[in-house]
């Protein structure tokens, strides 16, 4: 199971992903995670969005590439 992660007013997507994941680049993951809030552009506050775990790097890769 993941965290919880509670919005500030004015958060966007990407500024979450950075500050949970460390890394801009898993906004996608993140949102993907939390299509009930796709709604939102910029959160108020006191949003409750999860936050899974991220993938072990190298799992999608197809038995032959590892």
């Amino acid at each position: 199971m993941g965290k919880v992660y509670r919005t500030r007013s004015g958060d966007v997507w990407d500024c979450i992903a950075r500050e949970v994941y460390g890394d801009e680049t898993y906004v996608s993951f993140l949102m993907a995670n939390n299509q009930e809030q796709l709604g939102h552009f910029i959160f108020p506050e006191g949003i409750c969005l999860r936050v899974e775990e991220l993938p072990e790097k190298g799992g999608s890769l197809p038995d032959w590439r590892r």
